[in-house]
């Protein structure tokens, strides 16, 4: 962006500011900000704000699409926040799925905003990368379920204390919750509660990934409640935005966040982006790993948080002593999600594993995807992964237990019969599941078999994957539509975390 030299009073007005391009794209800064407008005409500083407009709409920011969609009103998150000189966001993630989230939502926010971001709040090992220093270790908020909740309550209410005061003394802008909705509702309430009494300028609240309504009895009348303590929601799902907007919230589907691993890993290599697909490259992984050719690899994806894996583990380690009877050279591969209490448990567990295991650390997404390439099936734990394996076209088994009474509510609670998101959106059973009191070594160890020796049923996974990707992608943003065009797939603007970014950048407060 060129300035013009020349010194007048206008001119000087600009000028006093071009060592900051941010402040620069900010009319409002000439007006209220600029340490010269004591010493400048008032008509002159009046005139570089309407130079500065019109500098900006002929330049290239102005012609970029997200660029573009954030020049917004004065009533806009940036305009209020350019007087303080920093957009503040608070965010906040209580597992590992939502870690990845939000940090990819900070990746996103940090590339487009006109103004530096400072964040604060609780996160994992991917938001630090990001610069978030959490308040505490996110599994402390790692909680699934109604029983399993009760051993850690007090804590459970301790930490949610600790946030909403951390949130109240940072002064945020923005606040973002990331799924976790135990956790995310109660400090979104009582914040909005505590900003109420202050009567004082509150920030604008949101939360990223919408909570499963259309799968309880009852769920759309629990959505109503939200808007009262919920300004936007971001929707992972189709058909979750039009839900939410019958029900008073302000919503946007952005599309799944597991689309941001194909983009991640395929861009950039020489086969172009035409379907979402991740191919890894197994035989690399057998080579570093001198897994023998003949092998019959098993990945293991046991989940991410303690309380499941201590449940699901040992389900899982029997499930192979039956197995290994038929398949002599069997080897299994177990994904450690990057949770330290999970990786402690899992390193232990594995001295007593019934056939040789290969130990693959989280936050390793190419790795990750090497693996599913390398195996023949999977086994896993109902969650993110199952759409994981899915971008890997890789047939799995899905499994969950939980304690009983939570099971019992479950039962008499859901809509739907299905616990996996592809048979879900799918409305058919593509993908076998063992689930609750069904969930036993030989039950699964029946089903993985079944798995392995009908291709049939191989192949019908695989076909229904890409039908379900295409779901998952927002309206208008598909790799397919931007090929069509004749343009280079370019991931910073139709990827989740960008979308919902920009939505962030532009929000409009009331």
């Amino acid at each position: 962006m060129e300035l013009i030299s020349k010194i007048n009073n206008i001119n000087q007005a600009i000028y006093c500011c071009s060592n900051c391009t941010r402040r620069l794209l900010l009319p409002s800064h000439f007006l209220f900000n600029c340490s010269h407008r004591n010493t400048i005409p008032k008509i002159s500083m009046w005139l570089a704000a309407i130079r500065c407009v019109n500098i900006f709409k002929n330049s290239i920011c102005w012609k970029t699409p997200l660029r573009r969609y954030l020049w917004v009103s004065s009533k806009s998150l940036i305009d209020r926040a350019a007087s303080e000189g920093e957009l503040r966001v608070f965010i906040v993630a209580g597992e590992v799925s939502g870690d990845s989230i939000a940090s990819r939502l900070m990746a996103s926010l940090n590339k487009i905003s006109p103004l530096p971001i400072r964040f604060s709040g609780v996160g994992g090992s991917r938001m630090s990368n990001q610069g978030l220093k959490s308040l505490f270790p996110m599994e402390n908020i790692a909680v699934m379920g109604i029983w399993e909740l009760l051993p850690h309550f007090y804590n459970f209410r301790v930490k949610l204390k600790e946030t909403v005061e951390a949130a109240l003394q940072f002064q945020p802008h923005v606040v973002v919750t990331v799924d976790s909705k135990g956790f995310s509702f109660r400090l979104l309430k009582q914040l909005r509660a505590r900003y109420n009494q202050q009567r004082s300028d509150r920030p604008v609240l949101f939360h990223y990934v919408a909570p499963s309504f259309w799968a309880w009895k009852g769920g759309e009348a629990r959505l109503k409640g939200l808007s009262k303590f919920v300004d936007y929601v971001f929707c992972i799902l189709p058909n979750e935005e039009a839900g939410c907007k019958l029900n008073g919230l302000n919503a946007t589907f952005v599309g799944h966040p597991i689309l941001e691993d194909v983009l991640e890993l395929n861009m950039g290599k020489e086969t172009a982006l035409h379907e979402w697909k991740i191919t890894g490259n197994g035989e690399d992984f057998r080579k570093k790993y001198a897994i023998a050719s003949g092998a019959t690899v098993i990945t293991l994806l046991p989940g991410s948080r303690l309380q499941e894996v201590t449940r699901m583990l040992p389900i899982f380690s029997n499930t192979m002593k039956l197995l290994k009877d038929s398949l002599p050279e069997l080897v299994t591969v177990i994904h450690v999600a990057p949770n330290q209490l999970v990786d402690n448990y899992i390193a232990k567990a594995v001295h007593k594993w019934p056939v040789p295991a290969i130990l693959i650390p989280g936050g390793t997404p190419q790795l990750k995807y090497d693996a599913f390439n390398a195996s023949l099936v999977a086994l896993c734990t109902s969650g993110t992964v199952a759409m994981e394996l899915q971008l890997a076209r890789l047939p799995c088994l899905v499994t969950y237990r939980a304690h009983f009474l939570t099971e019992w509510f479950v039962r008499h609670k859901a809509k739907i019969p299905y616990i996996s998101l592809p048979n879900i959106l799918l409305d058919s059973p593509v993908i076998p599941e063992a689930l609750f009191q069904a969930c036993t070594p030989a039950k699964v160890a029946f089903l993985l078999k079944e798995l392995m020796n009908n291709t049939v049923l191989q192949q019908q996974q695989i076909a229904a994957a890409e039908k379900v990707m295409e779901l998952l992608c927002p309206p208008n943003r598909t790799l397919n539509n931007t090929e069509q065009q004749g343009m280079k797939p370019s991931p910073p603007s139709y990827s989740p975390s960008m979308i919902a970014a920009s939505t962030i950048l532009s929000y409009k407060q009331r």
